[in-house]
């Protein structure tokens, strides 16, 4: 199997440490001339530093450099690990959205258990997350909590999955899973999710509705089949049109989608994937001079900060955010410590009314 530009470099590090060219206790070359050496980028030149140091071939002395590290004795190694351990953490995003109260709650855990967190984002494309997973397996990480890449696709990544669980590496994942993997998750009951905000919207009248989903995550697979459900519960007919479809590289087009069709249809009440589908929405009504909900009621979901900023209040449906980052952080702890993976965990979403939908 061909190496990564970092692995090489790492290699040729260690048999110059082996071979005493880069004697113990001395500084190694600095990152420039390394990576003019090498004829590579800073980062990659940091990706073997730090593979090394976590070997604990090297350390890094801040001001001053990095430095051969005197090699540990083996039963000092294996107790050195034993002791401290690393959980690592993919998710599809790290900065925006739900994902930093997801993650504060998962760093608090680990934080208090004297768990180290190595953390890593897909931006939900398969390549990513295949190198944030070949990161995890160099890095030595004792624990995965992983949040899928296009859980609703086929991913060509589901090896590697395989390859880790038979190096007995425990895995959860949170808020979607793979179906073709059996490996436990934390997620909310997405398809009670579609069937409470459709059924929030039947409720106050509404019979002519749209639905927005996501099609590449099996949040949105799964939400749509609760929109169904309510759909056929209450007696209310939908359309092939009255379901607005995009994916991760279209969603930057979706509100134009969902204009387009408004402008098509007596279309009433709105269920939009999400809160930031549901903010950017009624965003871009209120802009056109349509009011909120007095011409459309829309309901988001996920209680995120974007519900509840603008002179709208969003109607949603509850995300555990934190709660599910300290459910995931303690799952993964208690599996390593006994050898014993646990059952899958699903929250019930409850319906949160606010400003955005008005009974007819």
């Amino acid at each position: 199997m061909n190496q990564s530009k970092y692995q090489v470099i790492a290699e040729d590090i260690r048999t110059k440490i082996a071979t005493g060219t880069y004697p113990q206790n001395t500084a190694i070359p600095p990152e420039l001339k390394l990576q003019e050496d090498y004829g590579v980028s800073r980062h990659t030149v940091r990706q073997a530093i730090a593979v090394l140091v976590n070997e604990g071939l090297l350390r890094k002395e801040k001001g001053s450099g990095t430095y051969v590290d005197n090699q540990p004795r083996q039963e000092d190694a294996s107790k050195a690990k034993s002791e401290h351990k690393t959980i690592g953490v993919i998710t599809t995003y790290l900065s925006d959205y739900i994902f930093p109260s997801i993650i504060r709650g998962i760093e608090q855990t680990l934080r208090s258990k004297n768990y180290s967190l190595l953390l890593a984002s897909t931006n939900n494309d398969y390549a990513a997350e295949k190198e944030c997973l070949q990161k995890m397996i160099d890095q030595g990480v004792d624990g995965l909590i992983v949040e899928p890449t296009k859980s609703a696709l086929y991913n060509p990544n589901l090896a590697l999955y395989v390859s880790l669980r038979e190096r007995g590496i425990p895995i959860v994942m949170i808020n979607a899973g793979y179906e073709e993997l059996n490996i436990p998750h934390i997620c909310v009951d997405d398809v009670a999710v579609g069937y409470k905000a459709t059924e929030c919207l039947i409720k106050k009248q509404h019979k002519n509705l749209l639905f927005v989903t996501k099609t590449d995550d099996l949040q949105g697979k799964y939400r749509l089949k609760g929109f169904i459900e309510a759909c056929e519960a209450y007696e209310i007919r939908f359309s092939e049109g009255d379901v607005i479809t995009y994916t991760t590289e279209t969603r930057g087009q979706v509100i134009n989608q969902i204009l387009a069709r408004l402008g098509k249809k007596d279309v009433t009440g709105i269920v939009c994937y999400n809160d930031q589908v549901a903010n950017l929405l009624a965003t871009e009504l209120m802009e056109q001079g349509y009011k909120i909900p007095a011409d459309f009621s829309i309901v988001g979901n996920d209680d995120s900060t974007l519900s509840r900023v603008g002179s709208i209040k969003l109607t949603t449906l509850s995300h555990p955010k934190e709660e599910m980052g300290k459910d995931a952080a303690n799952w993964i702890v208690r599996t390593i410590e006994t050898g014993v993976p646990e059952d899958s965990i699903c929250y019930t979403p409850v319906l949160i009314e606010r400003d955005s939908v008005k009974e007819i």
